[in-house]
């Protein structure tokens, strides 16, 4: 997870500060954001691939993750390391193995902005993605894909297109570079979250 975060926090400056007019919406768009929104407290397993041509075989992690409609979302990478990251609308910070929770600083102000755009994609809100990127939608409720591709010429350069697919649930999430790197995300067991832990309370606001 970390990789995807440092790569669209290196394209904020350039894409965030110079939003355009929000893009046309796909007719297919507005329907999966409906279907996404029912679930407001979801639970995953993820496994994260970087993929990278420099290198000889991906590196993988693998972890869970929490999302609550309008709290935030946890990710917590078991394997290779041990790390639970938070992102709420406040901001970011740190799950330690006691269950404390601290902030983080560096670069704490731009992963509040990649989260608040995944969060509203996951709460059935696409206006902030639409003004950043073109969107083609395919497939139906039942398998869909949407493809992001960056409208500004500068982001371009570094960035080729985010893909999302799923169901009733978000499955995917592919990032690929210019450059022939990618960040691939797929999620498992995705189910409707239950009762949240006291340490998982605390670090989204007590939802």
């Amino acid at each position: 997870m970390r990789y995807l975060l440092l790569f669209l926090l290196c394209l904020l400056p350039v894409g965030l500060a110079h939003a355009d007019a929000t893009a046309p919406r796909p007719a297919l768009l507005d329907q999966v954001l409906q279907q996404l929104a029912r679930h407001g407290k979801v639970r995953a397993n993820f496994t994260q691939t970087r993929e990278n041509p420099a290198l000889a075989q991906p590196q993988a992690s693998h972890g869970d993750l929490l999302f609550v409609v309008g709290h935030g979302m946890i990710w917590h990478m078991r394997e290779p390391l041990e790390d639970t990251l938070v992102m709420t609308p406040s901001g970011a910070s740190r799950i330690d193995a006691n269950g404390d929770i601290a902030p983080v600083r560096d670069g704490n102000r731009g992963v509040t902005q990649v989260s608040q755009m995944l969060q509203s994609m996951l709460a059935g809100n696409a206006d902030e993605p639409l003004r950043q990127f073109d969107v083609t939608v395919e497939g139906s409720l039942a398998h869909w894909s949407m493809r992001f591709t960056p409208r500004q010429s500068r982001m371009a350069k570094v960035l080729a297109a985010i893909q999302l697919s799923g169901n009733e649930y978000l499955q995917a999430i592919d990032v690929e570079l210019r450059s022939g790197e990618a960040t691939r995300i797929r999620f498992e067991n995705t189910r409707d979250a239950g009762e949240l832990t006291g340490v998982e309370q605390r670090a989204l606001g007590g939802p």
